[in-house]
Parts: C-alpha cells; sequence; structure tokens
C-alpha cells in the first residue's frame, strides 16, 4: 500500500508553465497527469490516460466542443472536459446508437492558482468530485509574481526529502559557501523556539543566524525570520524587515515512491538589491539545491544496503514530528474525524 498522503493539496506547476492552449504530462503521486490551461485561460488537471484505448491525453490537443473547453484524444477524437473530466463527444457515434458519452469520465483533479502557482488537490477516493477542503495559506499576500524558480528531481522517497531538507545540522558541512555560510564563520549553538500550526509547525520569528552573511549584507541590523512546514511537503521562510520582504517556498511533490520533484520558488518585495543581484542569484540557488540532491544520492548508496537511519535529538526531533503528523493525518482518514495536530510547543536547541 502506498505511503504517500492522499486528499491533500500539492505543487504541480509554476502558472507561467501553463501556456493558453497547451498542456503537457507530469507524474504525481504515481499517477500520470495531464496539466494545461484551456483557451479560455483556465489551469486544468485531468488523468494523463483516455479510457478508450489508454492513450495520453497530453497527446491531443485543446478544443471547444459546444462551447465547452475539451482536451481531445488523439487516437479516436473522444473529447473531455478540462474542467470536470466528462466525456462531450465521441465522434465516432452516429444517430441511433444508445452509448452516451456522459457516462465516461477520466479523473479530474481540482486545481487551485495564486501568486504565480497552481496546486492539484489528490483525494483518497479516484471518483471524487465534490467540493476541495480550501487550498493551503501561504501568506504570500500580494507577493504575486515569483521572482525565479528552480527545481530538481531527487531520486528519493517523499520521507527522505522532506527529513533530508528539513535538517537543520547539515548546514555548515553541505551549503558552506563563502557567500552562505563560509568555514570561517564556524558553528553556533542555535536555540529556536517551536510552535504548531495547521497541520505542522513554525520556528517562531527571530533574528537570523549570526553567521548567515547574505541576510545581514542585504538586509541589514533590523532582519527578522520565521520558517514553516505544513503536510505533505511545504516549507517556507519569510525574511523581512520594516520596508523589505524574501519569501521562499519549496514545494515536495512525490512523483511515486522512490522520485520527488523539489520546486523552490523565491519572491520579494521592496529589494532592490535583489533585483540587481538576480542572475547571480538564480545559479547560487540552483547550486544550493544540488548540493542537497547530491547528498541524497550518495544517501542511496548506504541505504541501500540499510534502509534503516538512526535519529536523536535535539536535531531530529523536527523529521519525528513529520512523521508523527503523517500518522495522525492517516488516522483521521481512517477515522473520518478532523485532524489533531499533535505538535507541542517546545524549544530545541543544536551546533549549526
Amino acid at each position: 500500500m502506498s505511503d504517500l498522503l492522499r486528499d491533500l493539496w500539492y505543487f504541480a506547476a509554476t502558472s507561467k508553465e501553463l501556456k493558453r492552449g497547451k498542456m503537457f504530462r507530469r507524474e504525481i503521486l504515481g499517477e500520470p497527469i495531464v496539466l494545461g490551461r484551456d483557451e479560455e485561460g483556465r489551469a486544468f488537471a485531468l488523468r494523463d490516460i483516455c479510457p478508450h484505448r489508454a492513450v495520453p491525453l497530453s497527446s491531443g490537443k485543446i478544443e471547444a466542443t459546444n462551447g465547452v473547453q475539451t482536451v481531445e484524444c488523439p487516437y479516436h477524437g473522444w473529447r473531455f472536459g478540462t474542467q470536470d473530466g466528462v466525456c462531450k463527444q465521441i465522434p465516432s457515434l452516429v444517430e441511433g446508437q444508445p452509448y452516451e458519452a456522459s457516462r465516461i469520465r477520466v479523473r479530474n483533479f481540482p486545481t487551485h492558482e495564486a501568486n504565480g502557482i497552481v496546486l492539484v488537490f489528490v483525494a483518497a477516493d479516484p471518483r471524487f468530485a465534490g467540493e476541495p477542503p480550501p487550498a493551503p495559506d501561504f501568506g504570500l499576500g500580494d507577493l504575486v509574481e515569483p521572482k525565479f524558480v528552480i527545481h530538481r528531481v531527487f531520486a528519493a522517497s517523499m520521507d527522505n526529502a522532506v527529513v533530508g531538507l528539513m535538517d537543520p545540522a547539515h548546514v555548515p558541512y553541505v551549503h558552506n559557501q563563502w557567500w552562505w555560510r563560509p568555514p570561517s564563520a564556524g558553528k553556533k549553538l542555535k536555540q529556536k523556539r517551536f510552535v504548531p500550526r495547521e497541520r505542522g509547525w513554525a520556528i517562531e520569528r527571530h533574528a537570523p543566524s549570526g553567521n548567515s552573511l547574505a541576510y545581514r549584507a542585504l538586509f541589514g541590523g533590523e532582519v527578522t525570520t520565521e520558517i514553516c512546514f505544513m503536510l505533505p511537503g511545504f516549507r517556507w521562510e519569510v525574511v523581512d524587515n520594516p520596508t523589505s520582504r524574501l519569501f521562499t517556498l519549496t514545494c515536495l511533490t512525490p512523483e511515486n515512491e522512490n522520485s520527488t520533484r523539489i520546486t523552490q520558488v523565491t519572491y520579494w518585495k521592496n529589494a532592490p538589491l535583489l533585483d540587481v543581484m538576480k542572475p547571480i542569484l538564480i545559479p547560487a540557488g540552483r547550486e544550493f539545491l544540488d548540493q542537497d540532491g547530491r547528498m541524497v544520492d550518495l544517501q542511496n548508496t548506504g541505504l541501500a544496503y540499510s534502509p534503516a537511519m538512526l535519529w536523536i535529538d535535539d536535531i531530529d526531533v523536527q523529521a519525528k514530528w513529520y512523521l508523527k503528523l503523517k500518522r495522525e493525518w492517516t488516522k483521521s482518514r481512517e477515522e473520518k474525524r478532523d485532524f489533531v495536530n499533535p505538535i507541542e510547543p517546545t524549544t530545541l536547541q543544536w551546533m549549526s
């Protein structure tokens, strides 16, 4: 049985990736999904398999059918509504043949588009056709358009990808660039207050680490930061001062049990220095993510022989919380009740 969580919203694509009248294929939670934007400008997500002869719908095209936006299968021209997945037309049928096209449908994944990103809701019930719960609110506010986006596919399970990215003790060893956390900065005692948040937790707002050159150089002495995590795999960090704001949203989307897409979406406001540095920040961000990816690849060589890992307090408490949240989410679905966040306020400390 799959260990991936359902009945939740997942990152699917950026708004810029979805071109009007175009579509493409992406795998999410082991499902082939065609993502696109119809001619009316609406994002959509359908299971990328025609129920007739199993041809990927992403190989077809978007057409209007009696005023309704549809995806046309390239094999026999069957057309399915972009917003509901219901079959609107079977061209081979002739008058008098009793088959009702509307009885056929491909799975439709509800979408939510805001702040330049598109989320899809993956229900546990593949026949789900109701109203999904509200999409997560990351607090982006008026940060409408990302400044840049980077992504990488990790050869890792969702669990290992999440745990690796939230690990606080690897930074001085894996990310020790001169511009971020140079070796000369040394390691310091970190003591952070953690509080529960919706389906996750947050490190309460605090001054960034004194050995992080980037934040001090870009925002000066009044800068504060807050870091949050939410199931199934969203992590965001807000860095700001009285006039400027930097927001980095990291989205983890499992392609399948052994592959996870990591997408980092970066926004900022009233930060002219960041605008000037953008050509440098993009490759630097890619290298930062690639460093994590290379460590995952190294980890896989060991996991092939020893799948068990040793977790200790306090640096691995967040990893334990993540698994605790997953168990509670699964149990709440089984018992048909509201999710109850098991995280308690606490202070953790480590050297980093």
